[in-house]
């Protein structure tokens, strides 16, 4: 219980220091279950500490030199690899989320999996064609906690317009492929990309 209230603690200190950095992560949770799933990790607490302060500073350069042209972006950390994932207006933010992201020291690999969505073309689609991905990604968390042979805890997973991406590490090919398959049974998911690494124990 120590270690989970330290992280949790660490956590909310690091959004303390840079409140506006929240403004891109959708999810009002994403502390509280990323301090969760690091308590239950089979890593060491040093490496999780250098994920958390790499997502702090990647978020924080992010919205300092982007600010109102990013729609929306999140950053996940996994063992100082990170996915970018979200949406932006053009190509050239995309490619600027990427380079900011890349400036910082210690990111071993980047994925940049943000998605280009002209503002018209978003906003048509928000009325028209909305899918929620709060919901997608709430029966993600349900359905691979309910799975056999999925270690959840090591994995991360975003939504963006009912497209899945999938991140973290897996302890089998297997246990990957289990994963993503019980991803695309969900209704909405239109596309799963799997970014997850195979690292046996």
């Amino acid at each position: 219980m120590s270690r989970f209230i330290s992280l949790a603690l660490a956590v909310m200190i690091l959004q303390l220091a840079i409140p506006q950095a929240q403004a891109l992560d959708l999810n009002p949770l994403s502390a509280i279950k990323n301090a969760v799933e690091a308590a239950v990790e089979d890593r060491s607490s040093s490496d999780i500490a250098k994920d958390l302060e790499l997502k702090t500073k990647i978020t924080a350069k992010i919205v300092d030199k982007m600010g109102s042209d990013v729609f929306s972006l999140n950053t996940d950390v996994y063992e100082q690899d990170v996915m970018l994932t979200g949406a932006v207006e053009n190509p050239r933010l995309k490619a600027m989320a990427a380079s900011l992201a890349k400036s910082i020291k210690g990111v071993k690999k980047l994925y940049n999996e943000v998605i280009v969505i002209k503002g018209i073309d978003q906003d048509k689609g928000a009325a028209e064609n909305f899918i929620d991905d709060s919901v997608i990604e709430g029966k993600i968390n349900a359905l691979l906690l309910d799975a056999k042979g999925v270690n959840v805890t090591n994995f991360r997973w975003r939504a963006v317009g009912g497209q899945v991406f999938l991140f973290g590490r897996a302890f089998s090919n297997a246990e990957s492929s289990k994963a993503t398959g019980v991803v695309k049974g969900i209704k909405n998911v239109v596309s799963v990309t799997n970014r997850v690494k195979i690292a046996p124990k």
